[in-house]
């Protein structure tokens, strides 16, 4: 696979990766592997969500502020 980037972020790639001591590729397959990570997780919170919405498991806005209330005595 390849990746093509602008002159700009080949020119921010190298200086981050040189501040932090490190190649420019190194530098991109850790930024990559975060961006992969975080997008699973997110993809995975919708999904559990969507469940708890089809199991009607939510709260509705009157009833989390009614908690909130109830909670802070408001």
């Amino acid at each position: 696979m390849e990746v093509h980037l602008t002159a700009e972020q080949q020119e921010k790639l190298a200086r981050l990766a040189s501040d932090k001591g490190c190649d420019a590729d190194a530098l991109a397959q850790e930024a990559i592997n975060h961006y992969l990570e975080q997008e699973s997780r997110f993809i995975e919170a919708v999904n559990l969500g969507e469940a708890e919405l089809d199991r009607a498991e939510y709260f509705t806005h009157e009833e989390v502020g009614a908690r909130i209330k109830q909670m802070f005595g408001s």
